[in-house]
């Protein structure tokens, strides 16, 4: 039995279908990807796994029961929104929070500053949340939603406003707790940050799921349409070969786009004609293609 189940969920508010029938479930030891662009019902969704609001129709089950009081200090949950008190001390509000999940203060404490040192903040434990820059408030807010040590995680933009140091911190530190047997639903702006952290995604739009399953087989069942090409001289003509759609040069390689498979070997029969090719690749679609052909031009993801 998986640890999250969502069985055929609906969530109504007045005439408007909010989430529609929806399904899906998440592992142990697995990271989940939730996508969907803006009113696409991936934060109702989120809000029902946690408990915030209750379904319509359709059941929401974790270790194969119903929500109860007692899942409170089983769940982690960082949302997109910042929620902390910007004059609150940083030790008050986590070891607050970490009290209101049912651990005892003093092993909140040796949480806290195991996290803090962790990521290499040790100081900011008495510093007010305004004295932060906005990616160390995110850095404590993920501190706040994992500081009881949950099994189960919903992060919802884990990386918002974060260089691209502090979002490898933060990724190697997902990519643990996922090792350390966590469930964990996480949604992202980022596509590729789901790519690398998720086998399995659910897409929702207009409150309707759209594509579900594993990764790899969602990619394999979509058409390559792109050819990477690097060789030693610049080849001239690709415009002109039947099927290739466009060609994007860069300063060491040259973009492809095809609306055939069989162009691809045209394009190469062509390259190596001029030039020695050191580089030539059908590339898989990427998830933010998949995502825009999906659902359209309706919308980017939230």
């Amino acid at each position: 039995m998986n640890p999250l189940q969502i069985e055929r969920v609906t969530k109504r508010y007045g005439d408007k279908v909010a989430v529609n029938g929806i399904d899906f479930e998440v592992r142990r030891g697995e990271i989940f990807g939730l996508l969907g662009a803006n009113g696409a019902g991936k934060t109702t969704t989120m809000r029902m796994v946690l408990g915030l609001i209750a379904p319509d129709q359709g059941s929401i089950r974790w270790n194969g029961k119903p929500y109860s009081d007692e899942l409170r200090a089983l769940m982690g949950y960082l949302p997109e929104e910042r929620g902390l008190y910007p004059k609150v001390k940083v030790s008050d509000q986590v070891l607050y929070l970490a009290e209101l999940r049912g651990m005892k203060r003093s092993m909140a404490e040796k949480s806290l500053r195991r996290w803090l040192e962790r990521f290499e903040v040790p100081d900011y434990y008495n510093k007010k949340v305004e004295e932060l820059s906005k990616g160390n408030q995110q850095k404590i807010q993920f501190i706040a939603a994992v500081i009881h040590d949950p099994d189960i995680l919903i992060l919802d933009e884990a990386f918002s406003g974060l260089d691209p140091v502090n979002v490898e911190l933060l990724k190697s530190t997902v990519t643990e707790l996922r090792n350390e047997g966590k469930t964990i639903l996480f949604s992202s702006h980022r596509m590729d940050h789901v790519e690398e952290l998720c086998e399995n995604i659910c897409i929702l739009h207009k409150s309707n799921t759209v594509l579900k399953g594993k990764l790899k087989s969602i990619k394999r069942s979509f058409p390559r349409e792109r050819v990477l090409l690097e060789t030693e001289l610049e080849v001239r003509g690709l415009e002109r070969i039947p099927g290739v759609r466009s060609v994007k040069r860069g300063e060491a390689w040259t973009e492809i786009r095809i609306d055939r498979p069989e162009t691809a070997q045209d394009v190469l029969r062509e390259a190596a004609a001029q030039s020695e090719v050191y580089r030539f690749q059908i590339m898989e679609p990427t998830l933010n293609e998949i995502f825009i052909k999906t659902v359209g031009g309706e919308g980017r993801n939230e």
